[in-house]
């Protein structure tokens, strides 16, 4: 990586000057943000991080005494080409052409893998990470916390891949409980075989729509009762009957995650912990966790003096199992079979509640694991509808982000003539969608809008999309030979600088994600890196200019969209080449 051949020739310098181990200075020399005002350094030290490694403690005051005084021991040489004291900070500059030169050879040569053979990942062991994400439940809404979950899970699995962890992504599906008792007897009532062949998520959401307006008649409800104990009692008829609906469901959902470029690896679900549920109240049971409430229901004490001012109910009165008493055998079963390092779970905060109590009592069940478990919690999404009304299926939003995105290309002046335009569409619709639910923090609401969505000027999905067409035709237009030999003394424009400085930052935007899994790091960063390039396709034209300084900003412009492309796959989007 080139920003850390850069680090470490600043770091052991540093290290001889300062008398530390220059390991222990690499972690706090980090690249410059670029920003309106040119002519910034390209790594600056925090003077406060290194005199907390040293036994002299500086009051805040004499920070900028400190670095004046440090920048005044330090020398320039073959790669810095000055070195200037800030508030607190030492900055350096690098040789100009040998910065060129360096990242660019860099981006090109490692291609994909650009940013994530940093130094900074080298001390992060390998690690197996299972992913539990957008987990909808069969004949419900897939409403819009279930869209979030699916590309906040999406992002985090292939950054993890990206770093080189094993991931196993798990779709935990809602296929058990009461609802199903009422769901095979409304469908005996109002099914249709060929409609559930055809398209099962919305006829399954019908009849259930259905026979829950008929499910106040007592009747009815003896008959889901019924239906249900004999699901439980693994009669053949209603089994292979609720088999059809999940595997019929399964089907159309993998086709509809397909569409957002989202595989899942394992399509479990609560059906498969019935038996193992039974084990674990049977352990809790044997591990004196379980109390009894006066109605008879199965409750574990969580509170620190034991005197029940939390507690977790994990059983009905009639001895069957809840949501989190399946979640615990789904846990335990899943450390059996993958033996992970880390397991994270994506949902709404309105479930942090529920996974902290799900944590706990594996805690106090013995399994020292329970503290590698993670939730990662998002806010609610307000507003979003489509022409239809509020969202129903998945598949709505994208056929609307779709259509709403060709009516856009049609009328816009700039588009071209693509081969495939619905294609197009919904990539770049895509795009739009996870930009504006990625930008801000997870944690935090947002209120959703197509029109701010899809603007193509502005910070957003759209743009990023016109930016990677751009300059992928730009290559296309003027060769795509692999550019070895070019003359970076030609690379030396402030908007040229500025590329490359910012190309510089992109192993430290991959670390911060990597530690908060937090995406708008990386989003805000490829924004900026496209403004970046459209001044600079602007200022510094390809075409008409000598041989020489053409090639060398092909070469520039190769890069950028190189580390565009990267990131924006790492988001889940795919990067179109025509628009």
């Amino acid at each position: 990586m080139a920003a850390c051949s850069f680090r470490r020739s600043i770091a052991s310098q540093l290290s001889r000057v300062l008398d530390l181990p220059p390991e222990n200075l690499i972690k706090s020399i980090s690249a410059v943000p670029v920003s309106k005002k040119r002519h910034v350094a390209d790594f600056q030290l925090s003077i406060a991080s290194v005199t907390e490694d040293s036994s002299n403690n500086f009051l805040p005051q004499d920070l900028p005494l400190q670095a004046q005084k440090l920048a005044e021991r330090l020398k320039c040489d073959a790669v810095v080409s000055e070195i200037s004291a800030g508030p607190g900070t030492v900055n350096f500059t690098i040789n100009r052409e040998l910065l060129a030169k360096t990242v660019l050879q860099q981006v090109l040569k490692d291609g994909s893998e650009y940013g994530v053979k940093s130094e900074l990942f080298s001390t992060a062991p390998r690690q197996k990470a299972v992913i539990e994400f957008s987990s909808p439940n069969i004949a419900k809404k897939f409403h819009i916390g279930h869209l979030r979950s699916t590309i906040v899970g999406n992002f985090i699995a292939n950054l993890k891949v990206a770093l080189g962890h094993e991931v196993t992504r798990i779709n935990y599906l809602g296929d058990w409980g009461m609802q199903f008792g009422l769901l095979g007897v409304g469908f005996q009532r109002f099914g249709n075989k060929e409609k559930l062949k055809s398209s099962p998520l919305q006829h399954l959401f019908e009849v259930y729509v259905q026979i829950n307006k008929a499910a106040e008649d007592e009747n009815t409800k003896e008959l889901a009762k019924d239906f249900f104990r004999k699901l439980e009692e693994h009669d053949e008829q209603t089994l292979s009957l609720w088999k059809q609906f999940r595997d019929l469901s399964i089907e159309e959902y993998i086709r509809i995650y397909k569409r957002l470029g989202v595989h899942f690896d394992e399509y479990s679900g609560e059906s498969f912990y019935q038996e193992k549920s039974r084990e674990v109240l049977k352990m809790l049971e044997d591990k004196g966790l379980l109390q009894k409430t006066g109605k008879g229901t199965g409750i574990v004490d969580l509170s620190e003096n034991k005197d029940l001012s939390s507690f977790s109910t994990v059983m009905r009165s009639d001895g069957t199992s809840l949501y989190i008493t399946r979640d615990l055998a789904a846990a335990i079963d899943r450390m059996e079979k993958h033996s992970w390092d880390t397991m994270i779970y994506v949902t709404d905060r309105s479930q942090s509640n529920h996974f902290q109590h799900l944590f706990q009592i594996l805690k106090l069940m013995g399994y020292e694991w329970a503290g590698r478990c993670q939730h990662v919690s998002f806010g609610l999404v307000r507003g979003m509808r489509t022409r239809r009304g509020e969202v129903v299926f998945l598949e709505d939003v994208l056929n609307e982000v779709r259509s709403r995105m060709l009516q856009n290309m049609a009328s816009a002046k700039t588009t071209k003539e693509t081969e495939d335009p619905v294609e197009t569409a919904e990539k770049v619709g895509l795009a739009a969608l996870i930009i504006q639910d990625f930008r801000g923090l997870l944690s935090s609401d947002y209120q959703f809008s197509w029109d701010r969505a899809l603007q193509s000027r502005g910070d957003t999905g759209v743009f990023l999309q016109y930016t990677h067409a751009r300059l992928h035709s730009l290559e296309q237009m003027h060769g795509k030979e692999q550019l070895t030999d070019i003359n970076v003394t030609r690379l030396q424009e402030p908007d040229a600088i500025s590329v490359l400085q910012h190309l510089l930052r992109y192993d430290e935007v991959l670390y911060k994600s990597s530690q908060d899994l937090q995406p708008k790091h990386i989003v805000s960063y490829l924004l900026t890196l496209s403004h970046l390039a459209a001044v600079a396709h602007k200022t510094l034209p390809v075409k008409g200019s000598p041989p020489e300084v053409a090639q060398a900003r092909l070469c520039l412009f190769q890069a950028a969209r190189s580390v565009l492309a990267n990131g924006m796959k790492l988001l889940g989007i795919t990067p179109v080449t025509h628009m």
